[in-house]
């Protein structure tokens, strides 16, 4: 058995690039082989003085079966080059019986020598290092398997007993494995490959064909024993036996190649563009047994990087210019990688000079580049996303004119700040307004304004501490909130701190600066409040400072919030004393349900439940009344528990009309603490016997950014029992894109914000357009809010998005109507009602 060669020699000789120890390894193989070969024949030998063969005639007969033996060779790829698997077995029983032993080494020499030269020239075009060590290995494997067998017995013309059939076997054995071992040390050096799996892939393709070997040879001796005539019979059984090998090893070859196939295609499923190039040349290096693989990737900027491969298994990148047009030679093969019409990248195989590309491997990396080129146009397309969803996502969360935090993030990251402080850890929030702003713009123009509040914005971001969160709310207001405010005994501390850091500011904002040419100091007026974290939000931080704001406005720069001069802050306890006898009441508090509709066939997808309070007093409320008293109240899960069941009994009602749409609830992030809360609205759910998927929880962004793990249990509980989530008002938050790595949703609302500046304004479109390709990737229903216009439905249907809720559809009607409504919506729908679960769903 004999391996390929697999380098690449620019002489005939093959010296040089061949690594040192494989010219060791081939010298002393070829050494012992000539040392193996003039020892035999001068070793004494007593043929039968009758003998019809005079003793040249049988070398002769070796050195012609050692020559045919290599000559009928069957090959197959490895890792590492094409291995070679021939009848040498049957030779060497066959010439150990007839020859004596001594004169085998001598015999193999010249006839595997010329087999192989002649083979050579005839196709592979092995250098003369090849050649030698071919025929030096299959001598020294002869001469050893022959020491062998005449130690077991003495095979020259001995009649066949079971003693010379295992002095036989031995001998081919020992032929099998040392030839097996010798053409793996000289693949494991030339690549740098463990010997291991490449003797293991040798014999295990030689076993079958070593087995018909030996008992074909066996079979020669007992037919020359019986009568030579018999052995015209071989020649077509011979012929049967070499296509029963040849399908076999195809079949295991083909076998494997399809595993092999399948796996390196399967590792292409990534992405980055570096993962899927690296995992394209290492897989097509070990699929097709190459020695080198370059895979060129095209960037979308026009650039191009190469990532190559060679046996070592180094993978090695590099920044190239544009590939020329391909010159291929006859070792190696390229493929234009192409989507469409659109070139994402060109592959090159590089082959053995021992193996070059068949048809089938021609086939082979044409398959194979056709997936890499899907793979890398998906890495590209998902890196165009990432970029898109990174830039939306800062244009989200920051002011446009200063890079500062908008007022969504600034409400948002203020409350995470808040929850990450102690309960009764002092913070201060600062709210800026500068002063004759109107004045400049009207007076200098919008330029000059734009001018002044960048200024604005830089001197305060550099005023700012680590740990202080500073933005922009809109207009000329700027807030800042400090959180380091020092925590000491005398209860007077905090605003002290706060107000001297609210008048330092003051002065330095009004250091006299120059503004489209016109020298000028900018003066703000500082609200100033001072509260402990757990004390209130960042929403009701901002109400407050807003009244002391107005109150410096009144006189001197600075002004802390007096809770005295604050009319809503009584007002809201009595607001929730009232709430106590509403929830007690039947009639007070009602829901408003608004339908949203799927924009290609008009059949309802959902309903949202709104409620509203029937003040006796105060007449009729909505949720921003008296919601965020409620969230900060005791009352929060009475009142949550209260809304519940009036949805669900009205959901209940559906079912009889044989209407199977879902109904949406907004839940507060406080309810969410409560661990109780999937067991009650199990509960709920049993009692008015609505299906769980029947009901759409809407959660904010603010509460899935929660690093409490409470808040996580009760969304995996409340997802396990069937109920879907909504993320309500999409894309104000300061993190809408990451947090869907760590909760699993069922549906994205779109906030009515983006919705009605999609016309006018390419950043609010973009946030659209982005938030309907981020749902169809993650298999989320998307529905934007607040559609008002025909417009607006068209533009949203253009971008994908598939259903959508606002006045333009319906306003949000009483519960004794809406049944009525949704049951035209369904008869009058081209298509069915859209699928309750996000499964399927675009």
């Amino acid at each position: 058995m004999t391996s390929g060669r697999d380098g690449h020699p620019p002489d005939r000789l093959g010296l040089h690039g061949t690594p040192a120890g494989v010219l060791v390894v081939t010298a002393a193989v070829a050494a012992t082989a000539l040392v193996a070969a003039v020892l035999g024949l001068t070793v004494p030998t007593s043929l039968p003085p009758d003998d019809p063969l005079p003793g040249p005639a049988r070398f002769a007969v070796a050195v012609v079966a050692f020559a045919v033996a290599q000559f009928a060779r069957l090959r197959f790829r490895t890792a590492a080059g094409m291995v070679s698997i021939t009848w040498g077995e049957t030779a060497l029983i066959l010439c150990l019986y007839l020859v004596p032993a001594g004169w085998l080494p001598a015999a193999a020499l010249l006839g595997a020598g010329a087999a192989w030269t002649g083979m050579s020239l005839l196709a592979d075009r092995r250098p003369v290092l090849e050649l030698v060590r071919i025929a030096g290995s299959l001598t020294a494997a002869t001469a050893l398997a022959a020491a062998v067998a005449s130690a077991l017995g003495r095979p020259l013309l001995t009649a066949p007993t079971p003693e010379l059939a295992l002095a036989l076997i031995a001998g081919s054995v020992i032929y099998l494995l040392t030839t097996a071992w010798l053409g793996g040390v000289t693949l494991a050096l030339r690549h740098g490959v463990p010997l291991g799996p490449l003797l293991l892939a040798a014999l295990r393709g030689k076993l079958l064909m070593f087995v018909g070997n030996v008992a074909v040879g066996l079979v020669v001796v007992v037919l020359l024993e019986l009568d030579p005539r018999w052995l015209l019979l071989l020649p077509p059984l011979l012929w049967l036996l070499q296509q029963t090998y040849r399908h076999r090893l195809r079949a295991d070859q083909e076998r494997r190649t399809w595993r092999a196939f399948a796996e390196a295609t399967a590792a292409l499923n990534q992405l980055d563009e570096r993962g899927v190039a690296k995992a394209a040349v290492t897989g097509a290096l070990s699929l097709f047994g190459a020695e080198l693989v370059e895979v060129d990737v095209a960037r979308g900027d026009g650039r191009w990087r190469r990532y190559r491969a060679d046996t070592g298994g180094q993978v090695r990148d590099r920044e190239v210019p544009p590939p020329a047009p391909a010159e291929t030679g006859e070792q190696e093969l390229v493929r234009s990688l192409t989507v469409g019409s659109v070139e994402v990248g060109r592959l090159r195989v590089h082959f053995p000079r021992s193996a070059p590309p068949s048809a089938r491997e021609r086939d082979g990396v044409a398959a194979f580049g056709d997936a890499l080129a899907a793979a890398l146009h998906d890495a590209a397309t998902h890196r165009e996303l990432r970029l898109v969803t990174a830039r939306s996502s800062y244009e989200a969360v920051h002011d446009q004119l200063t890079g500062l935090l908008n007022r969504a993030a600034m409400l948002s990251k203020g409350d995470q700040a808040l929850r990450q402080l102690a309960h009764d850890h002092p913070i201060a929030l600062l709210l800026l307004d500068v002063n004759q702003f109107k004045e400049v713009n009207d007076t200098l123009g919008h330029a000059a304004g734009d001018q002044l509040l960048r200024l604005t914005a830089n001197r305060l971001a550099a005023l700012a501490r680590p740990g202080d969160l500073l933005g922009r709310l809109g207009g000329d207001e700027f807030a800042l909130l400090l959180t380091a405010v020092p925590v000491v005994d005398d209860r007077t501390a905090p605003i002290t701190y706060a107000l001297r850091q609210a008048r330092e500011i003051a002065e330095r904002l009004a250091t006299p600066t120059e503004v489209a040419g016109v020298r000028m100091s900018v003066e703000v007026a500082v609200g100033v409040v001072v509260a402990a974290a757990g004390a209130a939000d960042m929403t009701e931080l901002l109400r407050r400072a807003d009244i002391a704001m107005y109150q410096a406005k009144g006189g001197g720069s600075v002004a802390a919030y007096d809770s005295s001069r604050d009319a809503a802050s009584t007002d809201h306890l009595a607001l929730l004393a009232e709430l106590r006898e509403a929830l007690e009441a039947d009639d007070q508090l009602v829901l408003a349900l608004q339908p949203a509709v799927d924009l290609a066939t008009g059949a309802p997808t959902g309903v949202e439940a709104l409620i509203r309070w029937r003040h006796p007093r105060r007449g009729l409320l909505g949720p921003s009344d008296f919601i965020r008293p409620v969230e900060n109240s005791e009352q929060l899960g009475t009142f949550t528990r209260y809304v519940l069941d009036k949805a669900l009994a009205v959901a209940a009602g559906w079912a009889g009309e044989g209407l199977d749409v879902p109904i949406s609830v907004n839940l507060s992030a406080r309810s969410l603490l409560d661990p109780r809360l999937p067991g009650e609205i199990g509960d709920a759910l049993r009692r008015h016997q609505v299906p769980p998927h029947r009901l759409v929880l809407e959660i904010t962004e603010t509460v899935v950014m929660s690093e409490l793990e409470v808040i996580d249990e009760v969304l995996t509980t409340l997802r396990s029992m069937g109920v879907q989530l909504a993320v309500d008002d999409f894309g104000t938050g300061f993190s809408s894109l990451t947090f869907l790595t760590r909760i699993a949703v069922d549906e994205l609302k779109v906030d009515r914000s983006f919705v009605i500046r999609m016309a006018d304004s390419p950043e609010a479109a973009a946030i659209v357009r982005t938030t309907v390709g981020l749902a169809h990737e993650l298999g989320l229903r998307v529905v934007a809010e607040g559609v008002e216009t025909a417009e607006q439905r068209t533009a949203l249907a253009e971008l994908g998005c598939t259903a959508a809720q606002g006045y333009h559809f319906f306003k949000p009607m009483p519960a004794d109507k809406i049944g009525a409504v949704l049951g035209s919506l369904r008869d009058s729908a081209q298509g069915n009602v859209f699928p309750l679960r996000a499964d399927g769903a675009s």
